[in-house]
């Protein structure tokens, strides 16, 4: 065990490890009670709308887990300060394949995964390539494990993440339509992150990665990368189904498709709620995980 709670913070907590060429940047909160050495650790993987990185998806959840489970909050490939690489293969399999080498680098056999958007589609993807590095699953609106049932695709929400960058390029009100769009109420959105957002969105390399990444998603955003939504049948792990009844991004319709398709799956509806329940309804998304990854 190592620290106490009240020294978590994104400063103290930071760290890189080396998987091949690629220099990934996380979060680690090691293990800071005997209850959280006693279990799995908890890998928390973020977004990829513009801006997004692990502390400014989870900063606010990552105190209260921190009492129940080792807490690794990842800058997937390509996000925060993470190395941004040319992917060959899909986004999945690459973001897979390096969070499965970071383990190594952390001498860590199978964690427990939540993964919102970008990162349900990775958490899908170490489930799939490596399932026995995956103990349980908690999915947030997971991007490419869905198909529409009733919903527009794109959605309005993809329209708006994939028209940040176009013609005549990113603002601070595009960024604001943005957190507008994935939030029920952006008044919940805590003050700053805006800036921060916008900051990280338009430095140079982020904007050279995250244009490639959305050209993979089609030229208008309504193509799939790696349609997983074909092999989420496959996935034997237990899985909470966590999504905003209000979503824009990924409405709540795909979330019925997974639960039919997905053998020991669960659905979680969050009222009021939009693409980041981890923010909107962060007691009871945390009470939700630690009850979910500590049951029987």
């Amino acid at each position: 065990m190592t620290g106490t709670l009240a020294e978590i913070t994104a400063e103290s907590t930071s760290r890189f490890v080396q998987v091949d060429e690629h220099r990934i940047h996380l979060h680690d909160t090691g293990a800071r009670t005997a209850e959280a050495a006693s279990r799995p650790p908890l890998v928390l993987l973020h977004g990829g709308g513009p801006g997004a990185s692990g502390w400014s998806n989870f900063s606010q959840n990552v105190p209260g887990l921190a009492e129940h489970f080792r807490v690794i909050v990842l800058d997937q490939p390509g996000y925060g300060r993470s190395d941004k690489p040319i992917v060959q293969d899909g986004v999945w399999t690459f973001n897979a394949y390096i969070l499965s080498g970071v383990l190594d680098a952390l001498e860590i056999p199978s964690v427990h995964l939540v993964g919102n958007s970008l990162g349900g589609g990775t958490s899908l993807r170490m489930a799939l390539d490596y399932p026995d590095r995956v103990d349980r699953l908690i999915l947030m609106g997971p991007a490419g494990g869905t198909l529409n049932i009733f919903s527009s695709d794109p959605s309005e929400g993809l329209k708006v993440l994939f028209g940040f960058y176009a013609p005549p390029g990113p603002s601070i009100e595009k960024m604001q339509h943005l957190i507008d769009v994935m939030t029920y109420d952006s008044s919940n959105v805590p003050p700053g992150v805006l800036e921060q957002r916008y900051a990280a969105a338009t430095a140079p390399d982020a904007v050279e990665y995250v244009t490639r990444l959305f050209g993979t998603f089609g030229a208008r955003g309504a193509g799939v990368p790696e349609e997983l939504w074909r092999d989420v049948h496959r996935i034997p792990h237990k899985t909470l189904l966590t999504w905003g009844r209000d979503d824009r991004v990924l409405p709540l319709d795909g979330a019925f498709f997974m639960l039919k398709r997905m053998p020991d799956a669960r659905l979680h509806v969050f009222p009021r709620c939009g693409h980041w329940a981890q923010l909107e309804h962060q007691a009871e998304f945390d009470a939700l995980t630690v009850s979910f990854l500590t049951g029987p």
